[in-house]
């Protein structure tokens, strides 16, 4: 390794054996996306990297074996091969983004080995520090900077997209209605009333799908500078007075005295909705309740709401994770892990993600990468045994306090 007391890069070369990249099957309960397809497998290959496939690995998401074969990858049926060959292993959800599976892969990782993926460092970062541990290095992509440079990267933005659209397709399925006007013999239709809460990549993509779909919509978010996307996209944004705008372009977390009086606040538009996609998230942080039980029994009978926030305790009250509920008449829809239920396409997008930043870390096959880089010194989680990235420390100073 590098000596880092003359340069912040980094470039190892224990040998002249190209790193080798291994991509795992999934463990996370229902998650039927891959890390890697094979096209981005053949480009990691043209970038001077050997990679590994777990066999069946993209089975779920319609990547079958030997189209892995044909671009390059050598698979392996054994996950403790994989793991035993590989260098870099490549994840959708690991670590504490997937705390059950991760019990038995880090029995597999052993030290210098690398880990990218989905590992939600700010909701569980025990497991980070169990990795820093163990001696591996891990980069955890929920961190990338929202930046021009990283946006190919994004993988949170490409994922909640896919989320957008499906959250909009649930909704219509489960609607006694039907979202456009029409204007029939027997008579008009009137068009499904859509309300969307959090304009974010998924709550834009929702509110777009919902206007395909003919229905009026309306759009809230406490960042009033994404006013003019929500409009732009032919929805109706509800203003409030109340702003909550935090750094790199995320809503910041706010007292309860600000959610009570934003609740009381959107609680007519939530009454007058049939459709409700809420999609408000706080990194690191429980979800905000922002649809209680008493704006619920306003809401009429056969009225749905999709709650894409479910995996972080939901912005409804009565959210039920994984579930879907009918309190009162009302079809209220837990998501969890949504994007994995259209794993083709959203497979894609993360793959294409998690190539273009690894390659950002290699050249020639090998480690060449500058820790003093933004998009690298905001992902790193834990390096030489330490946890070294300054939001994780911070939290895991506060846990043992």
């Amino acid at each position: 390794m590098a000596d880092e007391s003359e340069s912040a890069t980094i470039s190892l070369r224990a040998s002249d054996r190209k790193l080798i990249v291994g991509v795992a099957g999934e463990t996370f309960p229902d998650e039927r996306r891959v890390a890697l397809v094979p096209a981005d497998v053949k480009a990691l290959v043209k970038a001077g990297l050997s990679v590994v496939v777990q066999s069946q690995a993209g089975a779920a998401a319609g990547f079958a074996d030997n189209a892995y074969a044909q671009s390059g990858a050598e698979l392996v049926v054994r996950r403790e091969e994989l793991f035993a060959q590989a260098d870099v292993v490549l994840q959708v959800r690991a670590a504490g983004a997937n705390p059950i599976g991760f019990a038995h892969d880090i029995a597999l990782l052993r030290p210098g080995h690398t880990l990218i993926g989905l590992c939600d460092p700010l909701g569980n970062p025990s497991a980070m520090r169990q990795l820093a541990e163990r001696g591996i290095t891990c980069f955890a992509l929920e961190l990338l900077p929202r930046i021009t440079r990283a946006q190919g990267m994004d993988v949170l933005s490409s994922q909640a997209n896919i989320a957008g659209y499906k959250a909009v397709l649930l909704a219509a399925a489960h609607l006694p209605k039907l979202f456009p006007m029409l204007m029939t013999a027997a008579g008009t239709l009137t068009a499904a009333r859509v309300f969307v809460v959090g304009a974010g990549v998924a709550g834009l993509q929702a509110i777009a799908t919902a206007r395909r779909l003919g229905a009026t919509v309306k759009a809230y978010d406490v960042r009033p500078a994404v006013k003019e996307e929500v409009q732009s996209l032919g929805a109706k944004f509800v203003e409030i007075g109340m702003g909550a705008e935090g750094t790199g372009g995320y809503a910041k977390a706010m007292d309860e005295e600000f959610y009570r009086r934003q609740r009381e606040a959107l609680t007519p538009v939530v009454a007058e909705s049939d459709v409700i996609i809420t999609t408000a998230a706080v990194p690191g942080k429980r979800a905000p309740i922002l649809v209680t039980r008493e704006m619920v029994e306003r809401m009429s009978p056969g009225a749905v709401l999709v709650d894409l926030a479910a995996e972080q305790g939901g912005n409804c009250e009565l959210t039920q994770p994984g579930e879907a509920t009918t309190p009162r008449g009302v079809t209220i829809i837990g998501c969890v892990n949504l994007p994995a239920t259209v794993p083709c396409h959203a497979s894609q997008t993360y793959s294409r993600n998690i190539a273009t930043f690894l390659s950002s870390l290699v050249k020639q096959g090998h480690w060449a990468f500058d820790t003093n880089d933004e998009i690298v010194s905001s992902t790193l989680i834990t390096r030489k045994g330490q946890v070294v990235q300054p939001r994780v420390k911070d939290l895991l100073t506060e846990f043992n306090q």
